[in-house]
This record gives C-alpha cells, sequence and structure tokens, in this order.
C-alpha cells in the first residue's frame, strides 16, 4: 500500500504540470485566475512531494495487483486536487460538486453541474477542457510514457487502465514507447481537429476547447447551448468525423500513420461494425422523426438526428437540440447506442463493440448448438478464433456492468429519483456519456440532483471509466490477502 502511495505522490507532482495550460489561458485573456491556478498547482505539488519523501523507503516496483489500486487511487486523487481552481473561482461550489465536475471531466463522461457557461472566465472553462484532454488517452499511459523512471511496472499500469483486448497489443517493443506513439497520434489528431474547425468558423479559443472534448470523447462546452450554441451544419459536420475517428481504436490510427495505409481500418471488423451500426440508427431514427412531424422535411431531420445521435452513440455528449423532447422511441435507442458503439482502445465509453460482437456471436453459437449439441463451434471474430477464456471474461464483465447498472439506479430511486431519470443517469455516467433524459437530459445538466444523487453519478463515472474490474477488484477479500 505505501509503495502504491509512494508512486500516486510523483503522479501527483506530475499532474501540477497540467495547471500550465489554464494559467497560459488566463494571462493571455486577463481573467484575474493566474494565481488561483499558481496556488492550486502549489497545492498539488506539495501534497504529492509530501507522500512521496514519506513513503520513499516503502519504494519498490509494483506487482501486477498494485496497478488497479494506484489507478483507481489515482482518478479520484486527482479528481479531487482537480477541484481547487473551481472552489475558487466559483464561490458557493460545494465540494461535492467540484468533485462531479472534475470527475466527469478526467472520466470524459461531459455531465456537467455548471450553468452560465458563456460568461465563466476562460481559463476555468479551458481547465474543464484540458481534463477531458488529459483523461481521454489515460492519465496513467502519460505517466508512463514521460516518466519512465518511476520505477513502476508500466505494463501493469498500462492493462489496468486501458480497456479491452487493446490491453495485450504491443504497438511497440517498449510499453513506454507504445504510450508515447499513443499520444503523438492523439496530440496529432488534436491538431488536426483544431484547425479543422478553425476554417468551419470557430475562433481560435473555441476551437482548441472543443477539439479537447471532442477527440477525448468528452463533451465539455464552453456554452450553456453546447454546439447548438453555433447553430452550424459546417461545424456539425467537422465534429461528427472527429467523434467517429475517436470512437475506433487508436492502434489503428497508429498502424495507419505507421504504414501510410488505410487498409488497417478495413480489416477491423470492430470498426466495420461500429460504422454500420451508426448508419442503420441514424437512418431508422430519422424516417421515425420525419414521419412524426419533428421536423419539417427530412434532410433537417437527417442534420439534426445526425449529429446528436453520434455524439451520444460515442459516448461524447455534444446537444444541439432537445432530444428528449422527440417521441420516446427515439431519444431512448440515442442513449442506449452508448452502451455498444466505440471500439475497444479508443477514448469512448462503454461496454465496447468488441465484446458486442462476442456476445453475438456466442448468442448465435448457443442456439446453434441447442440444435446441433454434439458440433464443435467456436467463437470466431474476423476468421480468428476467441479463445473460451475470452468469451468468459466478456460475459463476466457484461454480468457486472448490467448490476452495477441495475444497483446504482436503484440507489436514485431510493433517493426519490424518477425512473428516467435514474435509470439514464446511470446508463450516460456509466458508460461516460454525459446528457440522460428526464431531469438529467439535453436541455438541462446535473445540477438539480442532491448531495448523495451526484455521489452515485460520480461512483458510476468512476466505475466506467475504469472498467468495473479495476476498481470493484478492490473490494475482493482475495485482493488484500497477501
Amino acid at each position: 500500500m505505501l509503495a502504491v502511495i509512494n508512486v500516486l505522490g510523483s503522479m501527483l507532482m506530475l499532474f501540477s504540470v497540467t495547471y500550465v495550460l489554464p494559467m497560459v489561458t488566463s494571462v493571455i485573456y486577463r481573467d484575474g485566475m493566474l494565481l488561483d491556478f499558481v496556488y492550486a498547482a502549489v497545492i498539488c505539488v506539495t501534497a504529492g512531494a509530501a507522500m512521496f519523501v514519506l513513503t520513499m523507503r516503502h519504494k519498490r516496483e509494483l506487482r501486477s495487483r498494485d496497478g488497479f489500486l494506484l489507478v483507481t487511487l489515482a482518478w479520484v486523487f486527482m479528481s479531487a486536487i482537480a477541484t481547487v481552481p473551481l472552489m475558487i473561482g466559483l464561490p458557493g461550489l460545494s465540494f461535492t460538486d467540484a468533485f462531479f465536475e472534475t470527475m466527469s471531466g478526467l472520466s470524459t463522461t461531459g455531465a456537467t453541474v455548471l450553468t452560465g457557461l458563456d460568461s465563466m472566465a476562460p481559463s476555468l472553462n479551458m481547465w474543464r477542457a484540458a481534463l477531458h484532454w488529459y483523461g481521454g488517452m489515460g492519465i496513467i499511459v502519460l505517466a508512463v510514457a514521460i516518466l519512465p523512471l518511476l520505477g513502476v511496472g508500466g505494463m501493469q499500469l498500462y492493462k489496468a487502465e486501458t480497456p479491452g483486448p487493446v490491453k495485450n497489443e504491443k504497438l511497440t517493443p517498449r510499453i513506454t514507447q507504445t504510450a508515447k506513439a499513443l499520444w503523438v497520434v492523439y496530440l496529432l489528431l488534436t491538431i488536426l481537429c483544431v484547425l479543422s474547425l478553425r476554417v468551419a468558423g470557430m475562433e481560435w479559443y473555441d476551437a482548441v476547447f472543443h477539439s479537447f472534448s471532442t477527440l477525448s470523447l468528452g463533451g465539455f462546452s464552453n456554452y450553456d447551448g453546447s454546439v447548438g450554441h453555433y447553430d452550424s451544419v459546417a461545424i456539425e459536420l467537422v465534429l461528427v468525423f472527429f467523434m467517429l475517428v475517436s470512437a475506433l481504436n487508436f492502434s489503428r490510427h497508429f498502424i495507419a500513420w505507421q504504414q501510410k495505409s488505410l487498409r488497417t481500418y478495413l480489416t477491423d471488423v470492430e470498426a466495420s461494425g461500429m460504422l454500420r451500426l451508426v448508419a442503420t440508427a441514424v437512418l431508422v431514427v430519422t424516417l421515425y422523426i420525419w414521419a412524426h412531424g419533428v421536423y419539417p422535411d427530412f434532410l433537417t431531420s437527417l442534420r439534426y438526428v445526425t449529429f446528436n445521435l453520434v455524439a451520444m452513440a460515442t459516448t461524447c455528449g455534444f446537444v444541439t437540440q432537445d432530444y428528449a423532447a422527440w417521441p420516446a422511441f427515439a431519444p431512448m435507442v440515442i442513449v442506449m447506442l452508448s452502451c455498444y458503439t466505440c471500439n475497444t482502445g479508443s477514448t469512448g465509453g462503454g461496454i465496447k463493440m468488441f465484446r458486442t460482437l462476442v456476445l453475438t456471436q456466442q448468442a448465435t453459437r448457443e442456439l446453434f448448438l441447442l440444435v446441433h449439441p454434439q458440433a464443435v463451434t467456436p467463437v470466431k471474430i474476423r476468421n480468428q478464433v476467441v479463445s473460451n477464456h475470452i468469451v468468459f471474461a466478456v460475459l463476466a464483465f457484461v454480468v457486472l456492468y448490467f448490476g452495477t447498472v441495475v444497483t446504482l439506479t436503484f440507489l436514485l430511486l431510493a433517493s426519490g429519483m424518477d425512473f428516467i431519470s435514474s435509470f439514464t443517469a446511470i446508463i450516460a455516467t456509466i458508460n461516460n456519456a454525459g446528457p440522460g433524459l428526464g431531469v438529467v437530459g439535453p436541455s438541462s445538466n446535473y445540477q438539480g440532483l442532491t448531495d448523495f444523487q451526484t455521489w452515485v453519478c460520480s461512483l458510476a463515472m468512476l466505475l466506467g471509466r475504469l472498467e468495473i474490474f479495476s476498481v470493484l477488484v478492490l473490494l475482493t477479500p482475495t485482493f488484500w490477502r497477501k
């Protein structure tokens, strides 16, 4: 435990560097927040240094299970320390609400308890977007990439933080090189997104802000009206493209860049599955709301459905319309798509497309075995056999996922929240998607929740970001036995 605290101290000292971006923003826009961010950075580095120094004699190479504890503690401690600028800059903001906001930022959920974003200090808003960007690829991977001399087991941290099959996919011979390669791709795509949004009509500040939110699939905006503030088809098209790109496996982006070819995407069954699912859903929902006369013509319906559906399906959570007011079938489809769409190794949340494909193949196999019980029919994805231990792991994850959704939904119901709001709030937060329906719908936010409800949703965000296993394993007696 003390060895984990030692490394956590190092990571908090590293995290203090992240305050530089809002400091620079404060200087550029002269919003009076510079000293507040300096103060927050000093608190962060002091707390980290104290943890590091006091546990120096316990420093050692981390074991596999230490990685799970460190990742969970890192997300909680960094979210807690990141509240300082918000609580200074927004007098009256409680620690509960500030923690929700920063956890939403680092977990790339995009749910917010804040209003008046249009008039908020630019540096405070940029801090929210920066938390998205740091959390998108994973602060743990960043730490392993930049500080390989920490003396920690880099692969243990990488496996604890990264989701799905990408855990065991080495793009380069060393884990630090892999992490750096992923961050380079992430950075290049972010720059490309900034330039594209600027060409589409955004100011530089807004372009940087929304690029951070888009590549991380976070969904924070610096306007209460989210992307609907712009009412621009060009901006929406740019964001749709980059949301879909960010929902793909970043390993594929690296391979495509390395090989100077798009062939790797054509062979990616997750990518094709995601695009087919999104295209089908867009067409079905567009025809549905057009038939119900929500908008006067098909093209208008297509525009609004495409943006809002892609935003939720990729767990980004940007909004241009109050789709909760559409006929009930449409918003429920949009919210539930956040469970299945994103690829493993992307910055998105949810069950992920790979697990969805495995479950589909397993269900098909079971139906076939009912008719042919003696047949040997392995689960295959793109003509490759998926071993039974992966199938069982997927089944275990899905059981835990839906068990967690049910448990947390009942907690919100017990606190007095209505069913639609409770269920969709948990779906949206555990999938790191942002808006739900009801009192947490796209036309409102999470500000009206009680402290208890806010903490439940904060827990859901943490569980979703670390894919449930990494957190729940800490609750098992076996984990703590020597």
